[in-house]
Order: C-alpha cells, then sequence, then structure tokens
C-alpha cells in the first residue's frame, strides 16, 4: 500500500510538472514580445539631461515602412568616425546619455536612435521592425552634414547586437562593434528558461550566429567578464563564428549593464583604437628588391 501511494503521489506530480512546463511555455508563445522587449515610452526616461550633451541635434527617422523613429545625433570636433548605435531592449535613449557623451569626448560622432515603441518613436517593436530602424539610422547617418559615410561603423549591445549584425549584412559599415551580445535568441531562452522548452517554439529569431558568417569587416567584440544576463560563452560562441579581421575584449568585473563604467578610460581607448586601425588606409607593399637594392647603396 505504501509503494502504491509513493507511485499515485509520483504520478500527479510529474503531471503537475509538465502540465506547469506546458502552461509557461504557451503563456511565453503567446506573449513572446513582452518577454523580449521593455521599452519605456515618451514621457518616461530623464530628457531632461540631454542638455548636457554638447551639441545634441534631435532627428525624427523615417523608416521603410513609414514609422517614424526618434535619434539623437552628438556631434564631435574633428571626429575619427561615426558611430551608429542601437541600444538594448530595456528602457529609451534618454537612458545612455552617459555613454553618448563618453563616446562624444572620446572622439567620435554619435548617432543614437529608439526602436518603435521606444521614447518618442511611434509603433510597436518587433524583429523585423527594429532592423528596419537600424537600416533606416544607418542610411540617416550617411546623409548628415560632416559626416564621412565611408567612416560609419555599427555598434550594438546586448539587443542591438543582432540589430547591427543585421544591419551590416546589408549596409557598408566600414566595422562592427558588438557589447554584451548574444548568438541567437533560442541560445539565450536556453539559458534563460532551462526548464521550459522555449527555444523549440520561439517565432522571434535573433540570429546573429548565422548572419555574422557573412560578413567581411573589421568586428570588435566587448563583454563583461560577469555577465548575468548574457553569459559571457555567447558572446564567444558568436566571435568564433565571424571572420577576422576580429578581437575579442573581456571586461573582466563587469556585468551586464555597467561594462562602459567598469571598462572606464580602457573601454574607450579600445573602441577609438579599434575604429582608427580599421580606418587607416592601407599600405603599398613592400618591394622586396628595391629595398634589398636600396640597402647595398646606403651601406
Amino acid at each position: 500500500m505504501k509503494l502504491r501511494s509513493f507511485l499515485l503521489l509520483a504520478r500527479r506530480l510529474i503531471i503537475a510538472a509538465l502540465a506547469t512546463i506546458f502552461i509557461w511555455t504557451v503563456i511565453t508563445m503567446l506573449f513572446e514580445d513582452k518577454f523580449i522587449f521593455f521599452p519605456t515610452a515618451y514621457p518616461g526616461g530623464i530628457y531632461e539631461d540631454a542638455r548636457f550633451i554638447r551639441g545634441l541635434k534631435d532627428s525624427m527617422i523615417v523608416a521603410e515602412d513609414g514609422v517614424r523613429i526618434h535619434a539623437w545625433f552628438a556631434p564631435a570636433d574633428s571626429a575619427v568616425a561615426t558611430l551608429v548605435m542601437a541600444h538594448g531592449n530595456a528602457g529609451n535613449i534618454s537612458h545612455r546619455i552617459e555613454i553618448i557623451r563618453r563616446l562624444q569626448n572620446t572622439g567620435f560622432n554619435v548617432l543614437m536612435f529608439d526602436y518603435r515603441g521606444y521614447g518618442k518613436s511611434e509603433g510597436s517593436p518587433s524583429e523585423e521592425g527594429i532592423y528596419r530602424d537600424g537600416r533606416a539610422a544607418f542610411d540617416y547617418a550617411g546623409m548628415i552634414p560632416g559626416v564621412d559615410p565611408k567612416k560609419i561603423f555599427l555598434w550594438g549591445t546586448s539587443l542591438g547586437g543582432a540589430v547591427a549584425v543585421d544591419v551590416a549584412t546589408q549596409r557598408p559599415a566600414a566595422g562592427l562593434i558588438l557589447e554584451s551580445s548574444f548568438s541567437s535568441a533560442r541560445d539565450v531562452a536556453r539559458v534563460a528558461y532551462p526548464f521550459l522548452p522555449v527555444h523549440l517554439v520561439l517565432r522571434t529569431q535573433l540570429d546573429s550566429f548565422e548572419k555574422i558568417q557573412r560578413l567581411r569587416m573589421p568586428l570588435l567584440m566587448m563583454h563583461g567578464g560577469r555577465d548575468s544576463i548574457i553569459p559571457i560563452e555567447l558572446g564567444k560562441k558568436l566571435f568564433n563564428a565571424a571572420n577576422e579581421p576580429k578581437e575579442f575584449y573581456v571586461i573582466a568585473e563587469a556585468d551586464h549593464n555597467n561594462t562602459f563604467f567598469v571598462g572606464g578610460r580602457e573601454y574607450l581607448e579600445k573602441s577609438r583604437d579599434f575604429v582608427v586601425k580599421s580606418t587607416a588606409p592601407a599600405r603599398p607593399p613592400v618591394d622586396d628588391s628595391t629595398r634589398r637594392a636600396g640597402w647595398r647603396k646606403t651601406k
């Protein structure tokens, strides 16, 4: 009797566990976008602090499907390049004022935009929608007076990494900078929901792993060594799939949302050095015979 009661209890527990898994999987499917995008719509945010960004220009950019997205352009004196920045999945551009200022002071023009549904942007976020927003922002950057179209770099942070990679497959960027990013939505789902088969039913792909293999441009990847949201292993998986030239920079003590703060001056210098190196004119090949002849003559 005791064995029978135990087996009956075990059966009920298994059924309850399977039912719970099923219910949560269905909920995740039905509200998938709510688990991916966490926008703060205007007037939420800290827009009043925009006054601290030198020379800030406020813009509305029209995406290819007619949705208007909000962007800020921060010009730098004698800029080394222009960064088109796609931010993470929460908040809006007003929460990124400090990183805009620091990059501007490092010598970059910075164009940061809000995805549809974020901040002052119209519409609602979706995977294809944020890709359209990224393309529109890149195209807009190339039309800004004083911006060199040959020195536009895509910078994507976390979710923005998937946007930057997608845009890079369709636009002639000078290079790509990915920060705290990941290989695919399915890989992130495996980490976030280890006991749920969410990765098997996700409609959202965010498949940077497949796309980055098609790219032929300089790549800098930065990741916090203590990232508790996107494990560094997912960043390395994406990096390993990329073509040369590429560099992986680990900010050892950083978590997911404080890479620029923990990285400090080194973080900024690493970014600038990468951009300067990527845009430096190629040196002409050296004719060894001429060099040897010149050596004999001067000796």
